[in-house]
């Protein structure tokens, strides 16, 4: 029986707001290939971005007692509007470990940079949040934070326009005001901008360390379970499920080009 299954085989939840957490499974599957995943986009009320706290706050509620009902080891918030506002809220609800994308590409960030001057990119709701700033305080009080929202990056990214001229133009306009400070370290603050990192890095330049948070989050999720004794054995070939709200037009090649393989076993839940 699925409940009599040790806790280490149990799989990690992933949930966000639609498709960009994928470019976090898609680390945790490089960084991990023994752990399973069941992965939530909430593919029918994206985007969470304009939406209100209390609303963002009782969609992360749901989603996270659905996940738990599931049988989860261990929960990841890779929606970094749903970090920003609703952490507490899963964190009340759940009886596993929690962990974000923020705290880790802040932890990642602060441990990099030399300099202590970093730029943080993101969506308007994000920077507005001012989540990053106070999670790389936390970390150290003593690191300048300067924040940058890049709205236009996700449909350019959705477009597939990952390295178009109208995309390097923007991503030069949006970059200026950060990189006209001495900042050595630049965290990719949405999981739609790993996609974009090779363009990035070229605009940014070679002396600025990019902060991909998926990969960040991989790592961080990779210590949690050695260190809480959770993680997978080779024992058993993970498996991988999609869960989605809606399965909206040009759902299959936009999750196919985030995740980097073929979209499998993609479910539909109607609340």
């Amino acid at each position: 029986m699925e409940t009599l299954k040790p806790v280490r085989h149990l799989p990690i939840g992933v949930f966000d707001s639609g498709v960009g957490g994928l470019t976090v499974v898609r680390a945790l599957m490089e960084r991990l290939p023994f752990e399973s995943i069941l992965y939530f986009g909430d593919t029918a009320r994206v985007p969470y971005g304009v939406k209100s706290k209390e609303t963002i706050c009782g969609f992360a509620q749901e989603i996270t007692d659905f996940l738990l009902h599931q049988g989860v080891k261990l929960l990841i918030i890779a929606c970094n509007t749903m970090a920003a506002v609703a952490r507490h809220v899963v964190e009340k609800r759940s009886h596993v470990p929690v962990l974000d994308v923020i705290d880790a590409g802040a932890r990642c960030a602060v441990s990099i940079t030399r300099v202590r001057y970093v730029a943080v990119i993101g969506t308007p709701a994000t920077i507005n949040s001012n989540a990053y700033a106070r999670s790389i305080h936390r970390e150290d009080p003593s690191v300048r934070v300067f924040s940058q929202a890049c709205p236009l990056f996700v449909p350019l990214v959705e477009e597939g326009w990952l390295d178009h001229p109208v995309t390097r133009l923007t991503a030069q306009e949006y970059l200026k005001p950060v990189l006209c400070h001495p900042i050595d370290t630049m965290v990719l603050g949405c999981t739609h901008y790993p996609l974009l990192k090779p363009l990035l890095q070229e605009v940014a330049g070679p002396h600025v360390q990019l902060v991909d948070s998926a990969e960040a989050m991989a790592e961080e999720t990779a210590r949690v379970l050695q260190s809480s004794g959770l993680a997978a054995t080779e024992d058993e070939p993970p498996a991988y499920v999609f869960y989605v709200t809606d399965v909206p037009f040009r759902f299959q090649t936009i999750g196919e080009r985030f995740l980097g393989r073929t979209l499998s076993d993609v479910r539909v839940v109607k609340w």
